[in-house]
Protein backbone atom coordinates (compact mmCIF):
# COMPACT_ATOMS: atom_id res chain seq x y z
CA UNK A 1 0.00 0.00 0.00
CA UNK A 2 1.10 3.36 -1.11
CA UNK A 3 1.88 5.87 1.92
CA UNK A 4 1.18 9.56 0.84
CA UNK A 5 3.85 11.80 0.86
CA UNK A 6 3.79 14.76 3.60
CA UNK A 7 2.68 17.94 2.05
CA UNK A 8 5.44 20.26 2.03
CA UNK A 9 6.28 23.11 4.47
CA UNK A 10 8.57 25.98 4.38
CA UNK A 11 9.11 26.97 8.59
CA UNK A 12 10.48 30.61 8.75
CA UNK A 13 11.94 30.41 12.29
CA UNK A 14 12.39 33.61 13.60
CA UNK A 15 15.64 35.16 15.80
CA UNK A 16 15.89 36.27 18.15
CA UNK A 17 13.31 34.50 19.56
CA UNK A 18 12.62 33.26 23.62
CA UNK A 19 14.23 33.64 26.77
CA UNK A 20 15.88 37.51 26.67
CA UNK A 21 18.67 38.28 28.98
CA UNK A 22 16.28 38.78 32.14
CA UNK A 23 13.81 36.30 31.89
CA UNK A 24 17.18 34.07 31.57
CA UNK A 25 18.74 35.57 34.67
CA UNK A 26 15.25 35.34 37.07
CA UNK A 27 15.23 31.19 35.72
CA UNK A 28 18.94 30.89 37.13
CA UNK A 29 18.48 32.49 40.08
CA UNK A 30 15.64 30.56 41.07
CA UNK A 31 17.57 27.26 40.09
CA UNK A 32 20.48 28.55 42.16
CA UNK A 33 18.74 29.74 44.97
CA UNK A 34 17.42 25.66 45.00
CA UNK A 35 21.49 24.04 44.53
CA UNK A 36 22.60 27.02 47.16
CA UNK A 37 20.03 26.83 50.16
CA UNK A 38 17.75 23.81 49.09
CA UNK A 39 14.03 23.32 48.94
CA UNK A 40 11.93 24.96 49.42
CA UNK A 41 12.51 28.19 47.37
CA UNK A 42 9.38 30.46 47.67
CA UNK A 43 8.77 32.81 44.69
CA UNK A 44 6.29 35.83 44.43
CA UNK A 45 3.95 35.48 41.75
CA UNK A 46 5.40 33.83 38.67
CA UNK A 47 8.69 34.30 38.19
CA UNK A 48 8.13 34.82 34.47
CA UNK A 49 4.60 34.16 32.56
CA UNK A 50 5.01 30.80 31.70
CA UNK A 51 2.98 28.19 32.86
CA UNK A 52 5.51 25.28 31.66
CA UNK A 53 8.56 27.11 33.42
CA UNK A 54 6.63 27.54 36.38
CA UNK A 55 6.15 23.37 36.85
CA UNK A 56 9.69 22.84 35.96
CA UNK A 57 10.63 24.91 38.58
CA UNK A 58 7.83 23.45 40.96
CA UNK A 59 9.27 20.19 40.03
CA UNK A 60 12.83 21.43 41.22
CA UNK A 61 11.20 22.37 44.99
CA UNK A 62 10.05 26.10 44.39
CA UNK A 63 6.83 27.57 45.87
CA UNK A 64 4.90 30.26 44.53
CA UNK A 65 3.00 32.10 46.50
CA UNK A 66 0.83 35.44 45.72
CA UNK A 67 1.82 37.19 48.95
CA UNK A 68 4.80 36.64 51.66
CA UNK A 69 2.16 35.98 54.33
CA UNK A 70 1.81 32.37 52.70
CA UNK A 71 4.93 32.02 53.87
CA UNK A 72 5.37 28.89 56.89
CA UNK A 73 7.19 30.44 59.87
CA UNK A 74 9.01 27.38 59.67
CA UNK A 75 10.51 28.25 56.06
CA UNK A 76 11.61 31.96 57.07
CA UNK A 77 14.79 31.42 57.14
CA UNK A 78 14.42 30.21 53.12
CA UNK A 79 15.22 32.67 50.50
CA UNK A 80 11.98 34.12 48.71
CA UNK A 81 12.36 35.37 45.00
CA UNK A 82 11.17 38.39 43.65
CA UNK A 83 9.59 38.05 39.81
CA UNK A 84 11.41 39.25 36.87
CA UNK A 85 8.41 42.23 36.33
CA UNK A 86 9.20 44.02 39.48
CA UNK A 87 7.64 44.46 42.84
CA UNK A 88 6.37 47.91 44.48
CA UNK A 89 8.79 48.93 47.24
CA UNK A 90 5.78 48.05 49.82
CA UNK A 91 6.91 44.54 49.13
CA UNK A 92 10.79 44.08 49.67
CA UNK A 93 9.96 46.48 53.06
CA UNK A 94 7.50 43.68 53.73
CA UNK A 95 9.55 41.17 53.64
CA UNK A 96 11.92 42.92 55.52
CA UNK A 97 9.27 43.54 58.37
CA UNK A 98 8.79 39.50 58.01
CA UNK A 99 12.58 38.87 58.67
CA UNK A 100 12.39 37.09 55.39
CA UNK A 101 15.71 36.72 53.51
CA UNK A 102 15.03 37.70 49.93
CA UNK A 103 16.73 37.74 46.09
CA UNK A 104 15.13 40.36 43.95
CA UNK A 105 14.61 38.56 40.44
CA UNK A 106 13.57 42.11 39.04
CA UNK A 107 14.92 42.65 35.40
CA UNK A 108 17.30 44.86 35.04
CA UNK A 109 15.77 46.80 31.94
CA UNK A 110 12.94 46.63 34.27
CA UNK A 111 14.83 48.46 37.47
CA UNK A 112 15.94 50.87 34.60
CA UNK A 113 12.15 51.92 34.21
CA UNK A 114 11.99 52.27 37.49
CA UNK A 115 14.82 54.89 38.07
CA UNK A 116 13.37 56.81 35.09
CA UNK A 117 10.11 57.35 36.90
CA UNK A 118 11.89 57.96 40.22
CA UNK A 119 14.38 60.60 38.42
CA UNK A 120 10.86 62.42 36.73
CA UNK A 121 9.43 62.20 40.15
CA UNK A 122 12.35 63.98 41.83
CA UNK A 123 12.27 66.32 39.27
CA UNK A 124 9.27 67.51 39.94
CA UNK A 125 7.24 65.72 37.31
CA UNK A 126 4.18 64.13 37.46
CA UNK A 127 5.31 60.59 35.85
CA UNK A 128 2.84 59.70 32.72
CA UNK A 129 3.31 55.36 32.90
CA UNK A 130 2.57 54.02 29.43
CA UNK A 131 1.51 50.57 29.75
CA UNK A 132 -1.00 47.55 30.36
CA UNK A 133 -3.47 48.39 33.74
CA UNK A 134 -3.01 45.00 36.13
CA UNK A 135 0.10 44.35 34.47
CA UNK A 136 2.88 43.07 37.37
CA UNK A 137 5.23 45.18 35.46
CA UNK A 138 2.91 48.35 35.60
CA UNK A 139 2.03 47.16 39.63
CA UNK A 140 5.60 46.96 40.54
CA UNK A 141 6.65 50.73 38.36
CA UNK A 142 3.62 52.68 40.22
CA UNK A 143 4.51 50.88 43.42
CA UNK A 144 8.08 52.86 43.27
CA UNK A 145 6.30 56.26 43.80
CA UNK A 146 3.76 57.88 46.31
CA UNK A 147 0.50 56.98 45.46
CA UNK A 148 -1.29 59.92 43.01
CA UNK A 149 2.00 61.01 41.41
CA UNK A 150 1.54 58.78 38.27
CA UNK A 151 -1.17 58.99 35.84
CA UNK A 152 -1.62 55.52 34.05
CA UNK A 153 -1.90 55.65 29.71
CA UNK A 154 -2.92 52.47 27.53
CA UNK A 155 -4.01 53.80 24.36
CA UNK A 156 -4.26 56.95 22.35
CA UNK A 157 -7.82 57.60 23.76
CA UNK A 158 -6.39 57.74 26.81
CA UNK A 159 -3.72 60.00 25.97
CA UNK A 160 -7.07 62.69 24.14
CA UNK A 161 -9.03 62.14 27.37
CA UNK A 162 -6.00 62.43 29.63
CA UNK A 163 -6.48 66.14 32.18
CA UNK A 164 -3.15 66.72 33.88
CA UNK A 165 -2.99 69.30 36.61
CA UNK A 166 -0.15 70.94 35.24
CA UNK A 167 0.55 70.22 31.67
CA UNK A 168 3.72 71.83 31.62
CA UNK A 169 5.43 69.59 34.22
CA UNK A 170 5.13 65.62 32.70
CA UNK A 171 7.49 63.10 32.17
CA UNK A 172 6.54 59.53 30.61
CA UNK A 173 8.05 56.22 31.09
CA UNK A 174 6.70 52.80 29.32
CA UNK A 175 6.18 49.52 30.08
CA UNK A 176 9.20 47.26 28.69
CA UNK A 177 7.02 45.16 26.75
CA UNK A 178 4.69 47.11 24.79
CA UNK A 179 4.28 47.02 21.12
CA UNK A 180 6.20 49.65 19.42
CA UNK A 181 4.36 51.23 17.00
CA UNK A 182 1.39 51.73 19.57
CA UNK A 183 3.14 53.30 21.44
CA UNK A 184 5.33 55.51 19.29
CA UNK A 185 1.63 56.54 18.54
CA UNK A 186 0.50 57.07 21.85
CA UNK A 187 3.50 59.15 22.57
CA UNK A 188 3.46 61.46 19.53
CA UNK A 189 -0.12 61.96 20.57
CA UNK A 190 0.85 62.63 24.52
CA UNK A 191 3.59 65.21 22.60
CA UNK A 192 0.84 67.00 20.51
CA UNK A 193 -1.33 67.58 23.22
CA UNK A 194 1.22 68.72 25.74
CA UNK A 195 4.27 70.18 24.15
CA UNK A 196 6.96 70.00 27.17
CA UNK A 197 6.36 66.56 27.98
CA UNK A 198 9.56 64.94 28.63
CA UNK A 199 11.06 61.95 28.21
CA UNK A 200 13.22 59.37 29.47
CA UNK A 201 16.81 59.60 29.37
CA UNK A 202 16.81 56.16 27.40
CA UNK A 203 14.26 54.14 25.60
CA UNK A 204 11.90 51.84 27.98
CA UNK A 205 10.59 49.36 25.57
CA UNK A 206 13.54 46.34 25.84
CA UNK A 207 15.71 45.97 23.22
CA UNK A 208 14.45 42.06 22.98
CA UNK A 209 10.45 42.99 22.91
CA UNK A 210 12.35 45.18 19.75
CA UNK A 211 14.07 42.41 18.19
CA UNK A 212 11.54 40.09 18.43
CA UNK A 213 9.06 42.13 16.97
CA UNK A 214 11.28 43.58 14.11
CA UNK A 215 11.81 40.21 13.10
CA UNK A 216 8.45 39.11 13.27
CA UNK A 217 8.28 42.04 10.90
CA UNK A 218 10.28 40.63 8.46
CA UNK A 219 9.22 37.03 8.91
CA UNK A 220 5.38 37.72 8.85
CA UNK A 221 4.29 38.50 4.58
CA UNK A 222 3.64 35.53 2.68
CA UNK A 223 3.24 33.30 5.59
CA UNK A 224 -0.50 31.20 5.89
CA UNK A 225 0.26 31.07 9.58
CA UNK A 226 2.20 32.71 12.30
CA UNK A 227 2.43 30.73 15.53
CA UNK A 228 3.99 32.71 18.86
CA UNK A 229 5.10 30.66 21.03
CA UNK A 230 3.87 31.98 24.81
CA UNK A 231 1.30 32.73 27.74
CA UNK A 232 -2.01 34.38 27.30
CA UNK A 233 -0.47 36.64 30.14
CA UNK A 234 2.33 37.10 28.64
CA UNK A 235 2.19 41.21 26.91
CA UNK A 236 5.44 40.73 24.80
CA UNK A 237 4.06 37.22 23.18
CA UNK A 238 0.43 38.60 22.78
CA UNK A 239 1.96 42.13 21.24
CA UNK A 240 4.41 39.36 18.72
CA UNK A 241 0.69 38.07 17.60
CA UNK A 242 -0.71 41.12 16.78
CA UNK A 243 2.82 42.17 14.63
CA UNK A 244 2.70 39.20 12.52
CA UNK A 245 -1.17 40.31 11.51
CA UNK A 246 -0.22 43.57 10.66
CA UNK A 247 2.80 42.52 9.08
CA UNK A 248 1.11 40.28 6.69
CA UNK A 249 0.69 37.15 7.94
CA UNK A 250 -2.74 35.73 6.97
CA UNK A 251 -3.78 34.37 10.59
CA UNK A 252 -1.77 34.78 13.77
CA UNK A 253 -2.12 32.20 17.00
CA UNK A 254 -0.86 32.06 20.53
CA UNK A 255 -0.19 28.66 21.54
CA UNK A 256 1.68 27.77 25.31
CA UNK A 257 2.60 23.87 24.08
CA UNK A 258 2.06 21.82 20.81
CA UNK A 259 -1.15 19.85 22.14
CA UNK A 260 -2.89 22.54 21.80
CA UNK A 261 -2.85 23.16 17.94
CA UNK A 262 -5.92 22.56 16.53
CA UNK A 263 -4.78 20.43 12.92
CA UNK A 264 -8.52 20.39 11.36
CA UNK A 265 -8.43 24.38 11.59
CA UNK A 266 -4.32 24.73 10.31
CA UNK A 267 -5.62 22.77 7.62
CA UNK A 268 -3.22 23.21 4.25
CA UNK A 269 -0.71 25.85 4.31
CA UNK A 270 2.62 26.24 2.37
CA UNK A 271 4.70 28.49 5.22
CA UNK A 272 4.60 28.95 8.33
CA UNK A 273 6.05 31.68 10.61
CA UNK A 274 6.92 30.55 14.40
CA UNK A 275 8.74 32.64 16.97
CA UNK A 276 8.32 32.92 20.81
CA UNK A 277 7.87 35.55 23.19
CA UNK A 278 10.81 36.71 25.65
CA UNK A 279 9.56 34.06 28.52
CA UNK A 280 8.91 30.85 26.02
CA UNK A 281 10.97 28.03 26.86
CA UNK A 282 13.37 27.03 23.64
CA UNK A 283 11.85 23.07 23.93
CA UNK A 284 8.52 24.52 23.21
CA UNK A 285 9.72 25.63 20.17
CA UNK A 286 11.36 22.60 19.23
CA UNK A 287 7.82 20.43 20.48
CA UNK A 288 5.99 23.00 17.69
CA UNK A 289 8.66 21.86 14.52
CA UNK A 290 8.64 18.54 15.63
CA UNK A 291 4.70 18.61 15.54
CA UNK A 292 4.82 20.20 12.22
CA UNK A 293 7.42 17.79 10.79
CA UNK A 294 5.52 14.63 11.92
CA UNK A 295 2.69 16.03 9.64
CA UNK A 296 4.47 17.77 6.57
CA UNK A 297 7.33 17.18 4.27
CA UNK A 298 8.86 21.03 6.20
CA UNK A 299 11.97 22.43 5.83
CA UNK A 300 13.11 25.41 8.37
CA UNK A 301 14.83 28.27 7.41
CA UNK A 302 15.76 30.64 9.92
CA UNK A 303 14.87 34.25 9.49
CA UNK A 304 17.33 36.39 11.64
CA UNK A 305 17.72 39.95 12.39
CA UNK A 306 20.44 40.38 15.15
CA UNK A 307 22.14 38.26 17.30
CA UNK A 308 21.75 38.97 21.06
CA UNK A 309 24.85 38.79 23.36
CA UNK A 310 23.00 40.74 26.95
CA UNK A 311 23.90 38.51 29.29
CA UNK A 312 22.46 39.79 33.37
CA UNK A 313 24.55 38.72 36.42
CA UNK A 314 22.68 36.67 38.89
CA UNK A 315 22.48 38.49 42.66
CA UNK A 316 25.61 38.27 44.46
CA UNK A 317 24.94 35.69 46.76
CA UNK A 318 24.58 32.86 44.16
CA UNK A 319 27.42 33.62 41.95
CA UNK A 320 29.88 31.30 43.59
CA UNK A 321 27.44 28.69 42.45
CA UNK A 322 28.09 26.86 39.47
CA UNK A 323 25.22 26.37 36.63
CA UNK A 324 25.43 23.45 34.64
CA UNK A 325 23.27 22.52 31.27
CA UNK A 326 21.76 20.12 33.20
CA UNK A 327 20.54 22.25 35.73
CA UNK A 328 18.88 24.19 32.78
CA UNK A 329 17.94 21.25 30.75
CA UNK A 330 14.31 21.42 31.67
CA UNK A 331 14.10 24.64 29.41
CA UNK A 332 16.81 24.82 27.12
CA UNK A 333 16.73 20.68 26.26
Amino acid sequence: MKIAAKPPLTIRLCGPRGFCAGVDRAIQIVVLALKSYGAPVYVRHEIVHNRYVVEGLEAKGAVFVEELDEIPAEHRAQPVVFSAHGVPKSVPEDAASRNLFYLDATCPLVSKVHKQAMRHNRLGRHVVLIGHAGHPEVIGTMGQLPEGSVSLIETIEDADAYVPVDPDNLGYVTQTTLSVDDTAGVITRLHERFPNLTAPAADSICYATTNRQEVVKQAAPGCDLFIIVGAPNSSNSKRLVEVALRAGAKKSILVQRAAELDWDEIGAISTLGLSAGASAPEVIVNEIIEAFRARFDARVELAETVQETENFLVNRELRNIELTAADMAFVNG
